[in-house]
């Protein structure tokens, strides 16, 4: 066993000590070499034509100067700093530390003098810069030999880079890079669009030209990645830019957004791989949220589902406007669990409570309502599979149409306010089970909006890029193990939207809700699967076919090759934002309808062989292929 003494000098830094050490006799050097060199540049290097009057002071003060000089190092930090990452402000207290050094100088000269003056006065000069010189180089010298020997040993195996964008956050890029001892990165080219930077060099990087030299530079100087540093850029500049950069065969990385800049956060472990949506062709959709959510501020709000994709972007959202509680109900106890962390993190004071249970639980539904009472419910709890729910179709109806009755009837018992079902544009003319669920529900909160205070109503917009489920996550991941990339179809088409983007509308149209509504989110051009598929290998660094092959497997059951948002009997009416419109609801025979959802849940329970004759009968836009 050690004792504390022998503990304590285990661990005392031998190395620091010997640094600083080195540091101190190499700066009494360094004086006393300013204190005899200032005179002799003063007399052109000639010994003898030194007066002895001037020779003196310099030499009887000495010793106090050497010690002055010491104690502004230390008072500076000049003992202290890490010099293989010194920066700016290193530099500048380094610059103030000699400034002083040499007033202080000045000062003891004075009290040694021997005639009028004690040296001529260009020597304070002189004696400066020669302290300064001497002082610097032994600071950054380390950090430049070891920058060069990193660059040696790296100089086999380092990746090309080219940067896009000569402005601020491609300076801080490049400055970073070129300083980091661990980056394998060379940086061979600059490219930006602004004329008056052509030619011009930052930090010894030349900006070659604009955007029609991209392919060129690429194979003059034997480009690896690119990175996109224009966080300011507009999306569709970027879009431009990309469908050039994607024809190189390089990969692709860019800085999320400006608000980097603003942080002081750019760096190179901010560079994200480009994204798919970086070429959709559309500026984000902005909402803000800060005039709709009022609603929301000091209510107490439940998100079923709020583990999921959509669910937790809810909560995240909604934490944001001081909910006075803020209840996650999940079946899935693994994201609950992340989410509570992370809200618990991002945000201390919100009143959070997270609960396990399933809408398909009458009892555990009735008892979360009857003790929280929530004012707004966003019912985001749904199975979203279609072709997972096409062998389970029994399921798919439990969960999705009686666990939204089950929610929607204790929201209705216990005095709700607001009730916002997240529904999908799979409701429209469904060909699949799980569409064809989505409108029985809507069918149902339309339904209970007539019949109770509470305010019903239903939000239906298209996909969602990188929700679980989504293509992209597939896509990445086939990429990753080398592929092939598997579509369904090349002609299939959908439309995407960002979680945050569809989050933020689904919470605006619940401010607009009066009851009874299906809003339905303008997502913007469809997009086709193939293309992204493609674009998404060249984002890569792959070449289609050659390094990752598609692979077409046909369309999975219950699949469409498009989708619709709307029915054509519900017609579309405008709302303050022209991203949301209002579908007229559908009239329907509700005595009728109640009769075949009890026909529909005792066929769920008992496990029937084929349940879809029966929806068919709820919603007569169902068609499916007979087995």
């Amino acid at each position: 066993m050690q004792t504390n003494k022998e503990r304590k000098k285990s661990k005392f830094n031998y190395a620091l000590l010997y640094r600083r050490t080195f540091l101190v006799i190499y700066d009494i050097i360094s004086v006393v070499t300013a204190g005899f060199l200032a005179l002799v540049l003063r007399y052109e290097f000639s010994l003898n034509a030194i007066p002895s009057e001037f020779l003196l002071p310099v030499r009887n003060s000495m010793i106090i100067n050497i010690l002055l000089t010491l104690a502004v190092f230390y008072i500076f930090r000049m003992y202290h700093s890490l010099w293989a990452f010194a920066g700016e402000t290193e530099m500048q207290n380094l610059t103030v530390a000699c400034f002083v050094s040499s007033l202080l100088n000045a000062g003891v000269l004075y009290l040694f003098k021997v005639g009028s003056q004690p040296v001529p006065n260009s020597y304070y000069f002189f004696y400066f810069f020669l302290l300064l010189m001497l002082i610097f180089t032994s600071r950054f010298s380390y950090r430049f030999l070891r920058s060069k020997k990193h660059k040696q040993q790296n100089k086999n195996n380092s990746t090309s880079v080219m940067i896009i964008g000569a402005g601020e956050a491609g300076n801080t890029m490049i400055k970073e890079i070129l300083s980091s001892n661990y980056s394998t990165m060379v940086i061979r080219c600059i490219i930006d669009d602004d004329k008056s930077k052509w030619g011009q060099f930052i930090q010894g990087i030349k900006v070659v030209g604009g955007r029609d030299k991209i392919i060129e530079s690429v194979d003059l100087y034997g480009i690896d990645e690119i990175f996109l540093t224009m966080p300011s850029a507009s999306r569709t500049t970027i879009r431009e830019i990309l469908e050039i950069c994607k024809e190189t065969n390089c990969k692709l990385r860019s800085l999320p957004g400006l608000y980097q800049l603003a942080n002081g956060e750019v760096n190179v472990s901010k560079l994200r791989d480009v994204e798919v949506e970086d070429l959709l062709g559309r500026e984000p959709i902005r909402v803000d949220l800060d005039s709709i959510l009022g609603y929301v501020q000091n209510k107490v709000v439940l998100v079923t589902g709020g583990g999921g994709s959509i669910g937790s972007e809810l909560c995240r959202q909604i934490a944001t406007h001081k909910p006075s509680k803020l209840i996650i109900l999940d079946i899935y106890e693994n994201n609950a669990y992340d989410l509570q962390q992370e809200l618990k993190e991002r945000f201390p004071e919100l009143n959070l409570v997270v609960l396990i249970g399933s809408v398909r639980n009458t009892n555990r539904i009735n008892a979360v309502f009857e003790m929280h009472k929530p004012d707004i419910v966003y019912h985001a709890a749904a199975h979203k599979h279609v072709p997972l729910m096409e062998e389970s179709p029994n399921e798919a109806v439990k969960n999705n149409v009686f666990g939204t009755w089950k929610t929607a009837m204790a929201a209705a018992q216990n005095g709700t306010k607001k009730f916002v079902m997240i529904s999908t544009d799979k409701a429209v003319n469904p060909t699949n089970i799980m569409g064809a669920s989505k409108r029985i529900c809507e069918m149902i909160v339309q339904t209970f909006n007539r019949h109770y205070e509470t305010e019903f109503v239903a939000v239906r917009f298209g996909n969602v890029l990188g929700s679980n489920g989504s293509v992209i996550p597939l896509f990445k991941k086939q990429i990753a193990a080398g592929g092939p990339v598997t579509v369904t179809h090349p002609d299939i088409i959908r439309y995407f939207m960002t979680i945050p983007e569809a989050v933020s509308l689904v919470l605006q149209a619940g401010a607009y809700a009066k009851g009874g509504e299906i809003f339905v989110l303008d997502m913007g051009e469809p997009v086709r699967i193939l293309d992204l598929a493609k674009n998404l290998i060249r984002l890569s660094g792959y070449k289609v076919d050659e390094d990752i092959k598609i692979v077409f497997t046909g369309l999975r059951p219950g699949e469409k090759l498009y989708e619709e948002l709307l029915m054509d009997e519900e017609g579309m009416q405008d709302t303050e934002n022209k991203l949301i419109h209002i579908g007229r609801p559908i009239e329907l025979d509700e005595t009728l309808f109640f009769k075949q959802l009890k026909g529909l849940e005792a066929a769920s329970k008992s496990e029937c062989a084929d349940i879809r004759p029966l929806i068919k009968e709820i919603v007569p836009t169902y068609t499916y292929k007979e087995n």
